[in-house]
Parts: structure tokens; C-alpha cells; sequence
């Protein structure tokens, strides 16, 4: 594991728990202490953590999420990731990219910036800007309008005016809901016209989208499904809804999480018994 990646996983696990010690982190994050110790002092030095005695908590913060996108944020956290690292293996040289405003392109964002380097990464996220701005290998360019508070994201008239400027290879986009035969829905009218606009302006349209999502309609339809290349999903999706989503055309990429998930808590019990 790069230490970028590590020492990301410290500031989430810390930033979860809120005060962690050296021999926990090296314990979750199969490393030396030695090694979490390194990681922490440069976590610290940028601002991100505390050290303590012994550890290390969690920094204080003006808190750059609202309430209701921090609960966004952490819902299915665990399927997010596991769908941004599948969609990662899609960016195997130099591109140019679109990610839009929803929580599993953020996933995506922190991936980018840790692991990739060479794109080109167009976004209208102000969070996802945040995130691949911690790293030079990759050139961003943010889409500015008016600030949509509830997706972080830029909106309006002037961000769909320069929306359309761009052509992108891959725009990865996420919804609030995908009937299988029909499209993709949403709620939130401020953001979906960039989705619309950044559609067909790319080569191709990869909807990241966890379980929960399939099956369920919103206020408005935004994308047809014949506009969308690819599903990234994990792998609790139903199988009824991969199998029609396959049958119109698009290809499906199923990332590995809940038999991950299972193999670790029957290892857990098992450990457990054994006490």
C-alpha cells in the first residue's frame, strides 16, 4: 500500500473514531508502528490529525459538510469504495475525465489523487476539487456557477454554460435511482441539467451506483439508459435488474463488497470462539 493510501485510511479511521493509538492503526493497517508513527507525523504536519500520547485523534474542523451531506457521505461508505476502486481500474493511462457532485464519484476523487496520475479531471464537485487538489500528478478544472450547499456542487445557468464547453473520454456520474429498462432518476433539479449537459459531451457514461439505488424512481428522469456505457455496482445488486440493465446494452462492472464483508465478520467469530 502507497503511503498516500495508508495514511488516507488513518485520517478516515480516525476522523470515525475520533481518538485511535499507534498500535490499533499498525494492528488495522497491517504495518509497524514505526510506519503509523511517520504517517501520523505528516497527517499532522498538513493539519489533518492530533498527535497525542500514544496516538492520535481526530483534528478540529470548521466542518466543510452540512449535516445532511455528512450523512450522505457515510451512508454505505463501505460499497462506495469498493465500486470508486472497481471504476479506478478503468483509467489505465492518461484521459480526460468528468466526475459529478455524488458521494461514490468522491470515493473516486480521493482514489484519483492518491493512485493516478497524467488525467485531466473535470467536476463541478467543490468537495471532489478538495480531495484531487491534494495531489500535482493530475490537472483539475473546476466548473464554477452558484453553490448548491446540499450536493457541494456548482449549479445554475453559468456551470451549464461551461459544462458544455467541455468534451470528456469517461464522465462518471452517480443518481438517486435507475429503473433498469428506463434511465436514471433524481431529485434534486438543481444538479441534474450538468448530468444531462456532460452526457453528451463524453465519449462515454459510467453510472456508479450502489444496491440500493436500483428499482427506485425520483422527481425527474434524467439520463436514458441507452445513453449510459457502463454500471459499476457491488455486489448485493440484484440480479433481475443487472441482468435487464446487460439486455439494453450496457456492460456491468460488479465490485467485490459483501462477500468481502461476510468472509470478515465469519473470521471475526471464528477468532471469537476460539477464545
Amino acid at each position: 500500500m502507497k503511503p498516500a493510501e495508508r495514511q488516507r485510511q488513518i485520517a478516515e479511521i480516525v476522523e470515525a473514531v475520533g481518538v485511535c493509538g499507534y498500535d490499533d492503526l499498525a494492528t488495522r493497517l497491517q504495518v509497524s508502528a514505526m510506519t503509523i508513527r511517520r504517517d501520523v507525523e505528516q497527517l499532522a504536519r498538513a493539519g489533518r490529525v492530533i498527535k497525542t500520547l500514544g496516538g492520535v485523534q481526530k483534528a478540529a474542523s470548521g466542518d466543510l459538510y452540512e449535516s445532511d451531506l455528512r450523512s450522505r457521505l457515510l451512508e454505505r461508505r463501505g460499497e462506495k469504495r469498493a465500486i470508486a476502486r472497481r471504476a479506478l481500474d478503468m483509467l489505465t493511462g492518461p484521459c480526460t475525465v468528468f466526475l459529478d457532485g455524488g458521494t461514490s464519484c468522491l470515493e473516486l476523487a480521493r482514489l484519483l489523487a492518491a493512485e493516478r496520475s497524467g488525467l485531466t479531471v473535470v467536476t463541478n464537485s467543490a468537495l471532489a476539487c478538495l480531495e484531487l487538489g491534494k495531489s500535482k500528478d493530475n490537472m483539475t478544472v473546476g466548473i464554477g456557477g452558484q453553490y448548491d450547499a446540499q450536493s457541494a456542487s456548482f449549479v445554475g445557468p453559468s456551470a451549464e454554460e461551461s459544462t458544455g464547453k467541455f468534451f470528456v473520454d469517461l464522465a462518471f456520474v452517480s443518481t438517486k435511482g435507475l429503473i433498469a429498462d428506463e434511465g436514471t432518476y433524481e431529485s434534486a433539479i438543481a444538479t441534474f441539467h450538468i448530468k444531462q449537459i456532460i452526457a453528451r459531451q463524453s465519449s462515454k457514461v459510467v453510472l456508479l451506483i450502489d444496491h440500493s439505488k436500483f428499482g427506485r424512481r425520483a422527481l425527474s428522469k434524467v439520463l436514458d439508459i441507452s445513453q449510459i456505457s457502463c454500471v459499476v455496482t457491488d455486489d448485493a445488486a440484484p440480479l433481475a435488474d443487472l441482468h435487464a440493465v446487460r439486455r439494453e446494452g450496457c456492460e456491468v462492472l460488479i465490485a467485490p463488497f459483501a462477500a468481502r464483508a461476510a468472509g470478515a465478520h465469519s473470521g471475526e467469530a471464528e477468532a471469537a470462539n476460539a477464545l
